[in-house]
C-alpha cells in the first residue's frame, strides 16, 4: 500500500531512512510517554477479572460501580449505531459517538430513542491522522475516563475502478480501517490503562475474508518497494483493499495482545459481526442487526474476556473463538506490520510539522517584503 505517488514501504524493516527521511532520528511522540516493551512470544490468552470497581457513595457505606465511558467509531449507522444504543439503554455506560458526520450522527442517536445523558457525539475522520490527534485532545478535554474502546467504522468501496486516497496520501481502505484506528488505539492506550474500570476493553471488528481462506499478499508489501496504491504491490483491486486491510485490523489486534496484555490488563480482542445489512458489509450469511447485535456483549459479557481472541457466533448465536489463518496470526508478520505503521503515522506528522514550519517561513517573508515597501 503506498502514496499516492511513492511507495510507503521500505526495503525491509530494519530501514533506518524511509522516503529519504531519517526515521531513526525521531522519536515516536505521538506515544509518549515512551516505554521499552518486550516483543515476541506466544499468544498468551487471559480472563479479564470480572469482580466490579466500587466506590463509597454514602455513609452508611453502601458500594455503586461507576458509569463506564465507551468509544465507538462509526457509531452513526449499522452495527456501531446499534451497540451504541445497546449499551446507552443500559444505563450504565456513557457513549462516545466517533463519527465523521456530527449531525447524521446527532439525528441517528434520536431516531432510536437514545437518552441524551448516556451519549456524546465528537467529530473524528480516520481518513486524516491530524483528525484522529485532534479528537483525542477534545475526547482527553472532556475529563472523562476511558473504560472501552470499540475500533468500528470501515470503509468498502468493491466496485471502485480507480484508487481514492486519505488526506495524508494512503489508499482509502487501509488508510481509514487500519492506519486511522492503529494510531487512535495507540494514541488511547494510555487512557484506558489509566482505567480503575473492572475489565477494561480494546475490541477491533475483523470480517470473515481475514478468516481461514482468507486473502493472501501482505507479504510482498512488507517486505518490498513497490508503488502500488495496494499493500500487495499488485493492481488495485477495491474488494481486495478492503479485505487487506481487515487482515491488518486482526494482526493489530495480535500484536496488541502480545506487547500490553500482560503488562496493563487490557483485553485486546476482535470479532467477526456477521452480515451488516444495513451498511453494505456483507460479511456473512449469518444476521446481525439491532438488539440481536453480539457486539455489546464483547464490551461488557465476562465470559467474553479473554484477550487475544477472534470471537464468532454460531446460528444459535453462541459464542466461540473463531480460528485465525495463517496469514493474520503471523507473529512476525503482526511485527513487522507494527512497526511499519508506527513508522508511516509518525513520518505524517513530520511532514505536517515541515509544512507548518514552511508556512511560517513563508508568512515571515511576506511580512518582510511588506514593510520594506512600506519604509523604503
Amino acid at each position: 500500500m503506498a502514496l499516492q505517488a511513492s511507495s510507503l514501504l521500505p526495503p525491509s524493516p530494519s530501514a533506518r531512512s524511509f522516503l529519504g527521511i531519517s526515521l531513526a532520528d525521531h522519536a515516536v511522540s505521538d506515544f509518549s510517554p515512551r516505554r521499552r516493551v518486550r516483543l515476541g512470544g506466544g499468544v498468551r490468552a487471559q480472563t479479564a477479572t470480572t469482580s466490579p470497581s466500587t466506590t463509597v457513595s454514602s455513609p452508611d457505606a453502601k458500594k455503586t460501580l461507576r458509569k463506564g465511558t465507551v468509544i465507538i467509531t462509526g457509531a452513526s449507522s449499522g452495527l456501531g449505531l446499534a451497540t451504541a444504543k445497546a449499551l446507552a439503554e443500559t444505563g450504565k455506560w456513557h457513549v462516545i459517538m466517533a463519527c465523521r458526520d456530527f449531525l447524521k450522527a446527532e439525528r441517528a442517536a434520536k431516531s432510536v430513542g437514545m437518552n441524551k445523558e448516556n451519549y456524546s457525539v465528537i467529530h473524528l475522520d480516520l481518513a486524516s491522522l491530524d483528525s484522529v490527534r485532534q479528537f483525542t485532545d477534545n475526547f482527553r478535554r472532556s475529563g472523562r475516563p476511558l473504560d472501552a474502546l470499540v475500533c468500528n467504522a470501515a470503509v468498502y468501496l468493491p466496485t471502485a475502478k480507480e484508487p481514492t486516497f486519505t488526506a495524508d496520501g494512503f489508499e482509502l481502505s487501509v488508510g481509514t480501517n487500519h492506519l486511522g484506528h492503529f494510531l487512535l488505539a495507540r494514541l488511547l492506550l494510555d487512557d484506558l490503562k489509566k482505567s480503575d474500570y473492572p475489565s477494561r476493553r480494546l475490541i477491533i471488528v475483523g470480517s470473515i475474508t481475514g478468516g481461514p481462506g482468507g486473502p493472501a499478499g501482505l507479504a510482498g508489501g512488507l517486505n518490498g518497494l513497490n508503488t502500488s496504491s495496494m499493500i500487495n504491490g499488485g493492481e488495485f483491486d477495491g474488494a481486495k483493499a478492503y479485505k487487506d486491510s481487515k487482515v491488518c485490523n486482526m494482526l493489530t489486534m495480535q500484536e496488541f495482545h502480545r506487547r500490553f496484555h500482560e503488562e496493563t490488563g487490557v483485553t485486546f480482542a476482535s470479532l467477526y459481526p456477521g452480515c451488516i445489512a444495513t451498511t453494505g458489509l456483507f460479511r456473512s450469511h449469518i444476521p446481525s442487526s439491532g438488539s440481536s447485535s453480539p457486539f455489546p456483549e464483547v464490551v461488557t459479557d465476562p465470559s467474553l474476556g479473554k484477550s487475544g481472541v477472534y470471537w464468532s457466533w454460531n446460528k444459535d448465536s453462541a459464542s466461540f473463538q473463531n480460528q485465525l489463518s495463517e496469514e493474520a496470526s503471523d507473529p512476525e508478520k503482526a511485527r513487522k506490520l507494527w512497526e511499519l505503521s508506527e513508522k508511516l503515522v509518525v513520518w505524517v506528522k513530520i511532514l505536517e510539522r515541515d509544512r507548518e514550519r514552511e508556512r511560517e517561513r513563508d508568512a515571515l517573508v511576506l511580512l518582510v517584503c511588506t514593510l520594506c515597501k512600506i519604509l523604503f
